[in-house]
Parts: structure tokens; sequence; C-alpha cells
């Protein structure tokens, strides 16, 4: 049987106080399509699902002690969230651009490779988007960057 939630190994969770807004930014600013939104009988939302390509994002409420959204706590994060384009990125930036993103770091390319922004949301969540611009070997990599990397495949 097909999973009908078509699932990665590995998803996000983000929480809002405002989470039925959030959802219309992150469609509107970042692309991200609605795909599972389920809400109480007074009409807040218990649980929602969004997917980006391959991956998926829950979005929640701060429905626990444990769940805050950065407005909650002077803007603070324990996590950003990084997500990689095939193409179009700095048109990708101007879109979340226009649609209120606080542009946090201006897109750039990167000794590892990709073209890189990061974006920060109305509610002070962190978001990276990076597309691979070209293909840099380990030597070249460290080389450029002075750094010492293991593992590069």
């Amino acid at each position: 049987m097909e999973d009908p939630f078509r699932r990665t190994t590995l998803g996000a969770a983000v929480f809002y106080k405002e989470p039925l807004g959030a959802l219309d930014w992150l469609e509107k600013a970042f692309g991200f399509t609605r795909t599972m939104v389920i809400t109480d009988d007074q009409g807040r939302l218990a649980h929602a699902e969004m997917r980006f390509g391959d991956s998926y994002l829950m979005v929640g409420s701060e429905w626990a002690d444990y769940t805050a959204s950065p407005a909650s706590v002077n803007g603070k994060n324990t996590q950003s969230i990084h997500v990689h384009l095939e193409d179009g990125l700095d048109a990708h930036c101007e879109r979340a651009r226009a649609a209120g993103a606080v542009i946090v770091r201006e897109p750039e390319d990167q000794f590892y490779g990709d073209r890189v922004y990061t974006a920060r949301d109305p509610e002070g969540h962190v978001w990276t988007f990076g597309q691979t611009v070209r293909r840099v070997s380990r030597e070249e990599a460290e080389q450029a960057s002075g750094l010492k990397i293991e593992g590069w495949t």
C-alpha cells in the first residue's frame, strides 16, 4: 500500500504563535505547498504538513510547554532549516523579500560550490536556502577555505 503522507526519512517541525498565518506566509514567501491541515472545532490549527520538493515540514502552534516560536523567546533559535533548491536561488530570495522575509545574509557563492542566502520569517525562524552552482573537490574546498574537511565524497 502506498503511504498517503509520502514522508521522507527526515522532516522538520516548526512552531508558531500564529500557525494558520504561517501556512499562508510559507506558501507565499518560500513556495511550500500544504498537504494536510487539521483544525479543532474552534478553527485552531491542531497539525499541518507542507511539502517542498521531496521533503516535508510540519507546522504547529505552541501547544506544549516545550514548543515555542522564536517570537516567544526573544527571537532565539536553537536550529535553522536548510532547504536545497535545484535552481532559481536569487529569484527565490527576491520572492521571500517581497513577502516580508528579513534577508539576514544576501545570496553569495560559497567555497563548497553552493550559492546561499539566509532569511528570517515574521516570527523569527531562520531559513537558509542553497543551490549548487559548481562542483568542487574536497581539495579545492580546503584550499579556498583554509579548513580541513573529512568525509567529503
